[in-house]
């Protein structure tokens, strides 16, 4: 494995894209890369939806990449937004040093790490995006900070009513939230032909962040025409990553067995897709 950390620039003193890349001797054909976002509500990253992530997916012979965003009072201004699609450009530009596939780079997000990643396939060409990345001025192509594809954990997608206040807070930077807010950052309402393809999963009884999320979502994209795999697994409590012990932190009910094929679908999806 190659190990390397990367900042993102000076503003944005809190991120980091964090790589481990398999070594590629002898050659193998490129990998699909995946970008991983942790949730924690736009108030601090979660340990763990982030390094057993990485595991999980490098195990399966991925190149997988661990953002650390901008949270607390630097989540509003489109910091997040920006530092993922900073970080896909990154991936994107490294394709031929990391031997990853330049046209299968993945983001993965849980909780509100699925907004971000989600806004990220959502708001990629917004114009406060364009200029960070240099599409405006012309230093970067056209959709250099797309993803191919979206994996989509338990996410926040909307900031209307069924959201998670705290998410909503953050990101936005107000307490109370304007209709500018919920227009942008209800992302739902943000979906187009241009959305990248998506897996999405979620559990019924989630009372964090209520399944509503991912049905809002999964309704948008079969409007606009984009194909997604979609898994509403009948019981867990919201947070629950590999939904096993990997990633529990002593309560039973974060071992879920039935939904803990979510990862196995997501890898075959990736692969098949």
């Amino acid at each position: 494995m190659l190990y390397e950390k990367f900042t993102l620039g000076e503003k944005y003193p809190d991120a980091s894209l964090t790589a481990y890349v398999c070594d590629s001797e002898p050659a193998t054909d490129p990998r699909p890369a995946v970008i991983v976002c942790p949730g924690g509500g736009y108030g601090g990253c979660s340990p763990r939806e982030a390094e057993p992530i990485v595991r999980r997916f490098f195990g399966e012979g991925f190149n997988v990449y661990l953002l650390i965003y901008s949270t607390g009072e630097r989540a509003k201004d489109f910091n997040p937004l920006i530092e993922a699609a900073l970080s896909i450009k990154l991936v994107r530009e490294r394709a031929k040093i990391d031997n990853t596939n330049p046209e299968k780079i993945y983001i993965i997000g849980f909780s509100a790490g699925g907004h971000l990643a989600a806004s990220a396939g959502t708001l990629w060409n917004i114009p406060v995006v364009r200029d960070a990345v240099g599409v405006t001025d012309g230093s970067a192509p056209e959709g250099i900070n797309r993803p191919d594809g979206m994996i989509l954990c338990y996410p926040v997608i909307t900031v209307g009513e069924l959201t998670h206040k705290g998410t909503a807070q953050h990101v936005t930077g107000h307490e109370v939230l304007t209709e500018e807010d919920i227009a942008t950052f209800s992302l739902e309402l943000n979906v187009d032909k241009t959305t990248p393809k998506t897996f999405l999963w979620h559990t019924f009884t989630d009372d964090t962040v209520p399944v509503e999320n991912t049905l809002l979502f999964a309704s948008a994209l079969t409007k606009a025409g984009v194909p997604f795999e979609a898994h509403i697994f009948p019981a867990g409590p919201h947070g629950l990553s590999l939904c096993n012990k990997d990633t529990w932190v002593g309560y039973d009910n974060q071992i879920v067995p039935h939904a803990e094929c979510w990862a196995d679908l997501a890898v075959k999806w990736i692969r098949d897709f």
